[in-house]
């Protein structure tokens, strides 16, 4: 009885998944029918609010240079952009290459800060806040170029409702995506998260999430909330539950782009994301009680995507790839030695087998599905080779998420029970462009 306890609550959980997976596609879907015949215009702005520009920088001498070229030649006028890029505990030449190319640049406001302090990414935000003369701060990765125009659009979204827009966030593509296959996966990864997740949450219920560079917010309000949390794995998901707790929005200019480049070795990827999954936790257990608690609605539903996702679906995950290989393995041992375990299918429980085989060929459709929309949304880039690539990577680069947030709940409940210093940052690879 309890194995078919277990067995109902995976379908019902994997269900659950897909029909949330499905509306957000339909979003985006009709985001995109109704938007691909508008053609994007550059306009003067009403105005020109003066924006802050933070570059948090950590050993980046591979890529500072290129990314500091771009957002200097940035279409916004050069008098309203202050520029602070930071060398942030830096052991290498990170800080010579940022003042060799500031010194290009003599007219423009450009501070460079060799900090020595720690509370990574949101400590170098939080220095950077009290230093801003903008209106508006806004973030980029050392790594992440942003298009000429990127600004302009973050600016021109963010303008149309100043009072309730309190951010604008742009979209992220990858810079190396034809690299190799763990960088097109990646790529794909991306492209989905931006063009169809993003797109489709905003689309339906005006709701974003700050994805960490290529993005402003307003400075005022970000003082009056306290500033980043020191120590935040994942700073950007925590300010946006604080954006969206105040009924203020994060508006979403999907006409912004910034190149950033991703991981190219198995090892960095796997810990930089197991970064972001240990900070996205963290982030669901401190807002878990607003499920309960009077709160935005917006807020209840993000906790509740959140914990979705992180828990109650990679826990279904977990227990279906343990029914699937538990019966492959009793199949194999078959052959040689009888056995009846009490979670093996057989003609008792045909129905409940087949159940879970049209789930799991389900979720290969809707995951191949998602990725062709996105790809379409982009000229040139759905061909042949990125569909054999996106089933390749059901079978492998997806899976390989299940066991980076089996790690990363592990980690989180060890640090919460050694009382341990879980946010120390690994740093990410970089590579010659």
């Amino acid at each position: 009885m309890w194995i078919n306890l277990i067995i109902i609550l995976t379908l019902v959980s994997i269900w659950t998944s897909l029909f949330m997976s499905i509306t957000t596609l339909s979003g985006a879907t009709h985001f995109w029918m109704s938007h691909s015949h508008k053609l994007v215009k550059i306009t003067p702005l009403p105005r020109y609010p003066k924006v802050t520009l933070v570059v948090p920088a950590h050993n980046e001498s591979l890529v500072i240079a290129n990314t500091t070229q771009a957002i200097l030649g940035l279409n916004y006028p050069s008098d309203q952009v202050q520029l602070l890029l930071y060398a942030d505990n830096c052991d290498d030449n990170t800080a010579e290459v940022m003042h060799r190319v500031a010194a290009a640049y003599p007219k423009r406001q450009i501070q460079i800060i060799e900090r020595t302090g720690t509370g990574g990414k949101a400590g170098v935000l939080n220095d950077a806040l009290k230093l801003a003369t903008g209106e508006y701060i806004g973030v980029y990765d050392a790594d992440a170029m942003p298009e000429k125009n990127a600004l302009y659009f973050l600016v021109r979204e963010v303008l149309k409702n100043p009072e309730h827009y309190m951010a604008a966030i742009g979209r992220n593509k990858t810079r190396n995506a034809k690299q190799n296959f763990l960088t097109k996966c990646i790529n794909q990864e991306i492209v989905v998260t931006q063009r169809i997740q993003h797109v489709g949450v905003w689309h339906m219920f005006k709701i974003s999430r700050i994805p960490g560079t290529n993005f402003i917010i307003n400075k005022d309000f970000v003082e009056s909330i306290g500033g980043w949390e020191n120590g935040a794995l994942t700073e950007d998901t925590d300010i946006s539950f604080k954006i969206m707790q105040t009924g203020r929005l994060i508006a979403l200019a999907y006409t912004s782009e910034a190149f950033q480049q991703e991981p190219e070795r198995i090892h960095d990827y796997y810990f930089q994301r197991l970064r972001w999954a240990k900070g996205n936790y963290e982030v669901v257990m401190k807002n878990f009680k607003y499920l309960f608690l009077p709160a935005n609605w917006r807020v209840k539903l993000e906790v509740f995507y959140y914990f979705r996702t992180f828990f109650w679906f990679n826990l279904a995950i977990v227990l279906s790839d343990l029914l699937f290989l538990g019966n492959l393995g009793a199949w194999l041992l078959n052959f040689f030695v009888p056995v009846n375990l009490p979670f093996i299918f057989d003609g008792s429980n045909l129905l409940m087998m087949q159940m879970l085989a049209l789930n799991w060929l389900m979720m290969i459709m809707l995951f191949m599905l998602q990725i062709g929309i996105a790809l379409a949304t982009q000229f040139g880039q759905f061909t042949t080779e990125q569909l054999f690539i996106s089933l390749a990577s059901y079978f492998t680069y997806s899976q390989l998420f299940i066991v980076v947030s089996i790690h990363a709940v592990c980690s989180v409940l060890a640090d919460k029970i050694f009382h341990r210093r879980g946010n120390n940052w690994v740093k990410t690879k970089r590579f010659a462009d």
